[in-house]
């Protein structure tokens, strides 16, 4: 369908989504590999994966409920999987996207596929770029369609850019300016049979992440009219607000001290069974670091600037922060709140390169008891104009300023200017990217940066501990005191708390302590704790520990930096992420260094290059392969050549060059998995390249946020090889049509790549063979190793002569041609039997299906 992208008006005006909106909804013939009828009418249900957790047991969190339940982290995510789908280079170069070479599953009279699945599962995050800067308009319409139904047919750009209404608005979208150079679309879909997502037009770079089920219970399909306002109004206020259900505080830690180097100070440990619900520190002796790079906007004589604020009902007072360009001299505005006048901003004299910041306290007789403000600022004065960055609001409540709302304004913040309804009048300037140093002293900053890397935050939960990190890295900032907003933490640089909204729960005991491991002290701290209600952790509660595991050091040449390597089982959650490059300026450009760049010396952000890539339970295949690390972080082009944002699942707080602290170039992210979060179930491999040919120099650190138990609720039971004779005997197997041959292949990914020599089968015709399971299961996977040169191989699967479904794999790769994919049987096949008899039979148009071997796992371990 052809429609003009709009253009979203960041001054105010109100948003023309609705009269955009293209839902349209309609039943659609689905190919046979999508969506299949069985004999009596009904659809098969199926799950295929590599890699990744099975069935049920328990309550499945899907769609809206994962953002509505955030208290459940811990047990979300047993019985799904994550996948990813990307245009990451099949050949390992860095054609990541650059030609569109990768970047189509298949073509079809309907465009270009990105994304496809068969059985239950749920779309968790899409994201995009493309030359220019991340502008869409050139990949066309984009067409989600589920369970046989169009749920999202409409321009991509359109889309991004929250022209349809909700729940595609900011910020469950994003386009380029709030995202600094990628589009996201971050609305849960669920499906129950079968998933497509097609673009008009090559996209080049993409990301698709998805969950696979085993089966549908608990599924409903995706509701394109559900406007979730309650989501959308609970993400809005990310970074301010704790996003978890109320509960009421069971107890509370709270005490001030200073910390000499190599002193620590813990709080009076919290009895349980409970949960940690809030953790807030406060470092007076901590400067914000200098460095600000934000985009802004000016009005002149007779102009104004309004917006709403949210506040605290209960506050005792109310403070607005504004910040502005001091380069610009003389300005002088009327701050009036709800039409009443509180104040008036003064700039003073002219301060070149420097940011200004100016706060007015607003007495309670105008803010308590209410919720939300209009806040307007009048032109009276100024030597060119009245310029905003920034505003910032802090209540006062129980005697602490508390933040509880910020206004990131400009036009590279659309989203954020709308969810407030900015407006401007008689606008004169607007600044896409203004970088300036907030007033500061080098050495204070110097020493504020050694706090925060240097004392670490460590929680024991009944006598483990599980989070050991950097106070900084920790709340979301390894390079120094940047701001920080995203929906689980927060960090209120200047003078503010830094807040975690984490859920943490424990069975008998949690103690929390603060270490000084550096040479600077710390003085004046403060920390607090409140808990709430909580089954406690373990098998009767079906939640986890919290985890916050860091390392750091210099990267070593073709080996993935490791976010989190560990055994046990669990969810990975997401990572902060401090990397600070080591590539010199004046070096020969390499071959490896992306073409866009037409500057023959050295790229200094070339460590930026390299791919997330995550092995789970022991796969050699990656479930997870990107396209770049800033593509990761779901932006693009090195963050629009080192601009700043924050969403509420995304961010680059940080970025420094030659200074503050950074020899060369040094950047500070965030990406949190919710929807898109990683289950294991006896291993996970969580990691990124450093550079293209993953051997930039940098050093690098990370601290990655999980819940898990070293027990493993998978275990191999049985393996099939079908290149032994005695094997194939003994596991009864047969196969019509069936060829066999010699490959000597590799796998993608850095991970045992190989190359390795096994006899491969490719077979037309039915195949079958019995495995042993163990009788105590909650469901079983079966892992096959096949040759992948051939892509949308698929097979229907039976087991003990019942239909389960379809075992479908999209995905191929002519230059590493082996990949361990597999398929989860749901426990009401499996659990009581000791084995299984397993058919597979061929799907009309699909290639012939290899195998090398199939590996039978019993889930077990309270699924």
């Amino acid at each position: 369908m052809a429609r003009t992208a709009g253009t979203a008006r960041p001054t105010g005006s109100a948003a023309g989504g609705q009269a955009r909106r293209a839902l349209a909804v309609f039943v659609l013939v689905l190919g046979t590999v999508l969506a299949t009828t069985t004999a009596d009418g009904s659809r098969e249900p199926a799950s295929a994966e590599p890699g990744g957790t099975g069935t049920g047991g328990g309550e499945r969190t899907v769609g809206w409920e994962t953002y509505r339940e955030l208290d459940e982290l811990g047990a979300s995510r047993r019985g799904g999987n994550s996948r990813q789908f990307s245009s990451f280079a099949r050949s390992g170069s860095n054609d990541d996207g650059f030609n569109g070479t990768y970047s189509c599953l298949r073509t079809t009279p309907g465009g270009c596929v990105v994304a496809e699945d068969t059985g239950a599962g749920e779309v968790t995050s899409v994201w995009f770029t493309r030359d220019p800067w991340g502008d869409v308009t050139a990949t066309g319409d984009i067409r989600v369609e589920l369970d046989g139904r169009t749920v999202l047919d409409a321009p991509l750009a359109d889309v991004v850019a929250g022209e349809l209404g909700a729940p595609f608005v900011w910020p469950l979208v994003g386009d380029a300016r709030d995202t600094s150079g990628g589009v996201v679309i971050k609305v849960p879909m669920p499906y129950r049979e079968s998933m497509r997502i097609t673009v008009d037009e090559n996209p080049y770079f993409y990301h698709v992440s998805y969950r696979s089920f085993a089966d549908a219970d608990g599924v409903t399909t995706f509701d394109p009219h559900d406007p979730a306002r309650d989501v959308v109004r609970r993400l809005r206020r990310f970074g301010v607000a704790d996003p978890k259900p109320d509960a009421p505080t069971v107890a509370q830690r709270r005490s001030r001290f200073s910390l000499r180097p190599g002193e620590s100070a813990a709080l009076e440990p919290i009895q349980g069974p409970a949960m940690i619900g809030e953790l807030r520190l406060k470092l007076p002796g901590v400067t914000a670091a200098p460095r600000v790079i934000d985009d802004g906007r000016a009005f002149g004589a007779g102009g104004s600037s309004s917006f709403d604020a949210r506040i605290a009902p209960d506050n005792e007072g109310v403070r607005i922060t504004r910040r502005y360009d001091a380069n610009v001299g003389g300005q002088v505005a009327r701050l009036l709140v709800d039409g009443e006048a509180v104040g008036t901003w003064r700039s003073g004299a002219a301060r070149p390169g420097e940011w200004g910041r100016e706060r007015i306290r607003v007495p309670a007789s105008l803010t308590r008891g209410r919720s939300r403000v209009r806040v307007t600022n009048e032109f009276l004065a100024a030597e060119v104009d009245v310029n905003e960055f920034r505003y910032e609001v802090h209540s006062r409540v129980d005697g602490d300023w508390v933040r509880t709302d910020v206004l990131d304004l400009g036009p590279a913040h659309p989203g954020e200017e709308s969810a407030h309804d900015y407006r401007i009048d008689d606008q004169v300037f607007e600044r896409r990217k203004l970088v300036a140093d907030l007033p500061h002293e080098r050495g204070t900053v110097e020493r504020s940066d050694s706090v925060l890397r240097d004392t670490r935050l460590r929680i024991t939960f009944d006598g483990r501990t599980t989070v050991d990190a950097p106070v900084g890295e920790f709340f979301g900032s390894g390079l120094g005191e940047y701001d920080v907003r995203r929906l689980l933490s927060s960090i209120d640089a200047g003078d503010g708390w830094y807040t975690s909204w984490w859920p943490m729960p424990f069975g008998e005991r949690a103690e929390v302590e603060l270490v000084n491991e550096g040479s600077v002290p710390v003085r004046r701290a403060v920390l607090e704790v409140s808990a709430v209600p909580s089954d406690g952790v373990g098998p009767g509660s079906g939640s986890d520990y919290f985890h916050a595991t860091h390392r750091q050091g210099l990267t070593e040449p073709g080996e993935d930096w490791k976010f989190l390597s560990t055994s046990g089982s669990g969810t990975f959650y997401g990572v902060t992420h401090t990397m600070r490059g080591r590539i010199p300026p004046g070096v020969p450009r390499s071959a490896e260094q992306p073409r866009s760049l037409a500057s023959p010396r050295a790229n200094q952000r070339n460590y930026l290059e390299g791919d997330e890539r995550f092995y789970v339970d022991g796969s050699a295949s990656p479930a997870w392969y990107g396209t770049g690390t800033e593509d990761f972080y779901e932006s693009g082009w090195y963050f629009r050549g080192g601009t700043t944002f924050a969403m509420p699942l995304a961010g680059n707080p940080a970025y420094e060059y030659a200074g503050d602290g950074c020899r060369y170039d040094c950047t500070g992210a965030y990406r949190l998995l919710l929807s898109d979060a990683v289950p294991f179930d006896s291993e996970l491999v969580a990691g990124i390249e450093h550079g293209p040919a993953n051997n930039e120099p940098a050093h690098y650190s990370s601290t990655a946020y999980w819940y898990g138990s070293p027990l493993p609720r998978m275990r191999s039971t049985d393996r099939v090889d079908l290149g032994e004779p005695f094997s194939r005997a003994a596991h009864d197997y047969h196969a019509v049509g069936e060829s066999r041959r010699e490959l000597t292949a590799t796998f993608e990914g850095g991970r045992d790549a190989g190359p390795y020599r096994h006899t491969t089968t490719s077979t037309t015709g039915e195949i079958g063979f019995r495995v042993s399971v163990d009788p105590n299961n909650s469901g079983v996977r079966l892992r096959r190793l096949s040759d992948q040169a051939a892509s949308h191989q698929a097979v229907r699967v039976r087991v003990n002569g019942r239909e389960v479904g379809i075992w479908s794999q999209p995905l191929g790769n002519r230059s590493h041609r082996w990949l361990e994919d597999g398929f989860d049987i749901p426990a009401e096949f499996t659990r009581g039997r000791s084995s299984l008899r397993v058919r597979l039979s061929p799907v009309e148009g699909a290639p012939p299906w290899s195998a090398v071997r199939y590996t039978a796992f019993s889930y077990t371990g309270g699924r």
